[in-house]
């Protein structure tokens, strides 16, 4: 069978495939402790999600494929990070709890949205990103103090508390917002009637 030819707008839905791919050996090396190849791994994949990122927005190579791909690649990296560092003992267990039970929060709200009231269109809150570029910083954090060099315990310290911070914040921006536009979505009375009086 014939492989589809490669389009030039289809370079960033390639890109972030192949991120996706260096999920797997980014987690079997972060839990083999090889902190300085998993660093690796972990800076590449930051740099092709920018460059994914540029080219979808420059040169217009957005597709409905990408707006999927491309937050499941990054969710993917991040919360398995996450876990895993959690199961080494390098995050604290209740900030990896928070993280997921965040996730899934957000995740049985949007279902719940999509099912019960309307279609439901993502659309990232700045404080949802403000916690994602946290979270990845806290990541490389850790694995650059135990890693390569220690790092002051005061800067591991205050990013996990940040991080917990703006987890707590972005979920209950999330609930708020959506839970508001429900309920208004639930109180709008039906459109009137265009039938024509007998």
């Amino acid at each position: 069978m014939a492989l589809l030819p490669l389009k030039l707008c289809d370079i960033p839905n390639l890109i972030t495939s192949l991120r996706i791919l260096l999920v797997a050996p980014f987690l079997w090396l972060l839990l083999q402790e090889r902190y300085g190849a998993a660093l690796l791994l972990f800076v590449i994949a930051g740099i092709s999600d920018a460059l994914d990122g540029f080219l979808a927005k420059y040169y217009g190579w957005t597709s409905e494929l990408g707006g999927l791909l491309d937050p499941i690649a990054d969710k993917l990296l991040l919360m398995g990070a996450i876990l895993a560092l959690g199961w080494l003992d390098e995050l604290p267990g209740w900030l990896v709890m928070l993280v997921i039970l965040r996730d899934l929060m957000i995740l049985g709200g949007a279902v719940a949205y999509h099912l019960l009231i309307e279609r439901f269109q993502a659309a990232p809150l700045m404080i949802s990103k403000l916690n994602t570029l946290i979270q990845l910083t806290l990541v490389c954090t850790i694995i650059i103090h135990y890693g390569l060099i220690a790092l002051p315990a005061w800067l591991l310290i205050g990013l996990i508390y940040l991080t917990a911070l703006t987890t707590l914040w972005s979920g209950a921006a999330y609930l708020w917002r959506w839970g508001s536009r429900a309920w208004h979505r639930i109180r709008r009375p039906p459109p009137p009637s265009h039938r024509n009086p007998r």
